[in-house]
């Protein structure tokens, strides 16, 4: 019995790092997408500028995809770590 909780909270960490990878993956895709679409429309610096604003958006917006896959690992470590004690 005790095998199959410990291999069940193995499959769940796991997981949780593959949605963490996958995570910091998109983050990345969505900084590159905002570092070009800002370089491209940086032309007309104001915010009326509907590009600059789509590309500021997703730089703010890969930073906060990051952060949450860093809190879903760092949660599934803590899982872990409770559950080999």
């Amino acid at each position: 019995m005790t095998t199959k909780t410990m291999a069940m909270e193995q499959q769940t960490v796991q997981d949780g790092n593959k949605l963490a990878s996958v995570m910091t993956v998109a983050a990345w895709i969505a900084l590159t997408i905002g570092v070009i679409t800002c370089l491209v429309n940086v032309t007309e610096f104001s915010d009326r500028n509907l590009g600059l604003m789509i590309g500021v958006g997703f730089l703010i917006g890969s930073v906060q995809i990051y952060m949450i896959g860093a809190a879903i690992r760092l949660f599934h470590r803590d899982k872990s770590s409770r559950g080999s004690i």
